[in-house]
């Protein structure tokens, strides 16, 4: 038996589980046979990741009652590089662009991603065919390098078609690790897709999330190692693969929506199922996706994070701001003003009250008795904790941020005005300040369905809700848990039409205005006249998350389909990071220059006279590439599939062949897991 440690680094929770693997299963099965003996959360620490990794390793251990010399293979999701992304965080990287000018990515997403970083423009470029039709001049480079790499943590390379010949990338990658010894990306290593400024794009987010990744994981193997756990790292990528530690801190980039992901793969180890929507509903936000014969959907376009359009593949993942610490608000306008549920997060009453609960207590207590409701009842600020050296720009904000405590104080007390309140989401914005106020997770514990943390806070926080008036100048709601079923209530809805716009995505329409169509909205309320409309999905809907069991039942069955909430549903994401394999591709191209001559492009480019000939040498260096990218990914044995992608065209009666590619593909166990760990390659 083999013990294996997953870790999520949630926006919430950072959630540990270890799994018990039966090692009479096959190596080369699609699952791996075992069950959750142990599982734990604690609180992220977003100041400090392993803070809150480390907190959960050690509750892990202690219920699983077994030995930290025992584990045999770690792996991690986590949310860092993603997060880094959407918040513009990340260390400053240099630029570096062969052959492309400053017209030519004037009106790219690139220049606004550089935005005050150092860029530096070589001439030299190779064309469609990876012909050189410019020779590289470093002599730019090498006159600003010294100054550049002072102000820097990395450098990205870019360079004109490197696809088709990385020549010049790996003059200038050569140089740049002589002259400095720093990371350096190349963007023929990430992808081997045309578009040069979004392929650019890419490599520089890349190159600036390397150097906080790495810190993440040294932290974390050095966590490992204080607690005498001595197997390899494995970090979830994207797509829902493994790598090792070493291949994730090269390509971060290829990290983004790793939780999301290895919730998918969590889904169907759970469930077992290979076609299903999977909604996983968290803290901050709930993903829905789609299982497809066993494997997460990839998005085709490349994953989008933030405002940047990347070129990684990673699972086509619909996020909404909809979760346990959405923020509970209230329509302006209208005679039954609609509840709005996020998309901001904010800490639940209950929560605030673990720790400060006679502040939070004796506030709420206080605005219930008073007669007249006030505009800021049932709300705290308090300073985030966050290391943020720099202070506001505006004078209003620096202001009110000397009356914010670390303590929390109720907003009635601290502030006058609307415009004050928005001076503090301000803050909260740039990350100096945090809010307290009604969520979904305190309706639970009103309706006695969650009982976590303190559910005197949540009924007096929901009572003062419920006195809100309407358009006719009655209360919303008659007490905390009528308030309390209405939010529910809505959650509920809301994550079914969650899952409707994710299956009209999936198939290729506008699901945004078709969820709101009123025959839609008829048919989900069941609503039926002379005109019958049904609308339904395909599959079952896997929930997962703490609240999963609350929401998506129901949600399920207002579309019409079955629901599955699997045990340790809450957990699935951790699950997911560590029952995963290796998966990874390298594809090899062939271009015809001219008519009869063959040329494989790359890394060693050679011509042929005949086609045979050149799909063989190309399926050689196929085979190099990827049992090269399958070592540094930490992969165990394995056998490499095929496939070829031909281009062919009719011309005159004639098939004429235009280019293709050959494609290396290998699933695998990453080394540690394998029974008897052979040498070499199959």
């Amino acid at each position: 038996m083999s013990i294996l440690l997953g870790i999520d680094t949630g926006g919430t929770f950072t959630d540990a589980v270890i799994i018990s693997r039966n090692d009479d299963t096959a190596s080369s099965s699609d699952f791996i046979d075992g069950k959750v003996i142990a599982k734990a959360k604690s609180l992220t620490t977003k100041s400090d990741l392993v803070v809150g990794i480390a907190a959960s390793v050690e509750k892990v251990l202690q219920s699983a009652g077994i030995g930290s010399s025992e584990i045999t293979l770690v792996s991690l999701s986590t949310t860092l590089a993603t997060n880094a992304l959407v918040e513009g965080h990340g260390g400053r990287a240099a630029m570096v662009l062969a052959g492309f000018s400053e017209k030519d990515i004037a009106n790219s997403p690139l220049k606004k991603a550089i935005g005050n970083d150092p860029c530096i423009y070589l001439s030299g470029a190779h064309d469609a065919n990876g012909h050189q039709i410019q020779p590289l001049d470093l002599g730019p480079l090498e006159s600003a390098i010294d100054a550049i790499s002072g102000a820097v943590e990395g450098f990205a390379v870019a360079g004109y078609f490197a696809v088709r010949n990385p020549a010049h990338e790996r003059e200038i990658r050569d140089l740049i690790l002589a002259k400095t010894g720093m990371p350096v990306t190349c963007s023929y290593e990430l992808s081997d897709q045309l578009n040069g400024p979004k392929r650019a794009l890419t490599t520089l987010l890349n190159a600036r999330l390397i150097s906080m990744t790495a810190r993440l994981i040294q932290a974390t193997t050095g966590l490992l190692k204080q607690k005498n756990i001595g197997c390899p790292l494995m970090v979830v990528r994207g797509d829902g693969s493994l790598v090792s530690a070493e291949f994730a801190m090269r390509r971060p980039i290829e990290t983004i929506l790793s939780g999301p992901a290895a919730s998918l793969i969590g889904a169907r180890w759970l469930t077992r199922k290979d076609n299903a929507f999977v909604s996983d509903i968290g803290g901050t936000t709930t993903d829905v996706a789609v299982l497809e014969n066993g494997r997460p959907k990839i998005d085709g376009s490349g994953a989008k994070v933030g405002e940047f359009q990347t070129m990684v593949e990673a699972v086509a993942m619909n996020t909404f701001g909809l979760g346990g610490d959405s923020e509970i608000k209230l329509e302006e306008t209208g005679l039954e003003p609609e509840i709005i549920a996020g998309p901001g997060r904010v800490i639940p009453l209950s929560l605030l009250a673990i720790e400060h609960k006679s502040i939070v207590l004796s506030a709420l207590e206080r605005q219930l008795r008073s007669p007249i409701r006030g505009r800021f009842e049932g709300k705290f600020a308090m300073a985030s904790g966050l290391n943020i050296s720099a202070m506001p720009e505006g004078a209003s904000e620096q202001k009110l941020l000397e009356q914010i405590t670390p303590a929390p104080t109720p907003l009635d007390r601290l502030l006058s005005s609307q415009s004050q309140y928005a001076t503090l989401q301000k803050l909260v914005r740039s990350g100096h300040a945090l809010i307290s106020a009604v969520t979904p997770s305190d309706a639970m514990h009103v309706l006695g369905k969650y009982d976590a943390w303190n559910g005197e806070a949540a009924f007096l926080g929901l009572s003062l809700f419920a006195r809100q008036k309407n358009g006719r100048g009655q209360p919303i709601a008659k007490d905390a848990n009528a308030m309390a079923e209405r939010i529910r209530t809505k959650i509920i809805n809301r994550s079914a039409d969650m899952v409707l716009l994710t299956g009209f995505r999936q198939d290729g329409m506008d699901g945004d205005n078709l969820i709101n169509h009123p025959l839609v909205k008829k048919a989900l309320a069941g609503e039926n006249g002379r005109v019958k409309v049904d609308v339904s999905l395909d599959r079952p809907l896997i929930g997962l998350g703490a609240s999963a069991h609350q929401y998506l039942p129901p949600a399920a069955s207002r579309l019409g389909i079955a629901s599955i909430i699997p045990e340790h549903a809450e957990v699935a994401n951790a699950i997911g990071a560590v029952v995963g394999q290796i998966e990874l591709t390298f594809s090899v191209m062939i271009l015809q220059p001219s008519e009869g001559i063959y040329e494989v492009a790359g890394e060693k480019r050679r011509a042929f006279n005949d086609l045979e000939s050149a799909k063989t040498f190309a399926k050689q260096q196929a085979r190099i590439g990827i049992e090269k990218r399958a070592l540094e990914a930490g992969a165990a044995e394995f056998t490499v599939i095929f496939e070829q992608d031909l281009k062919m065209a009719t011309i005159e009666g004639q098939e004429k062949f235009i280019e293709g590619t050959i494609i290396a593909r290998i699933t695998a166990r990453p080394l540690q897991l394998m029974i008897k760990p052979k040498k070499g390659l199959t």
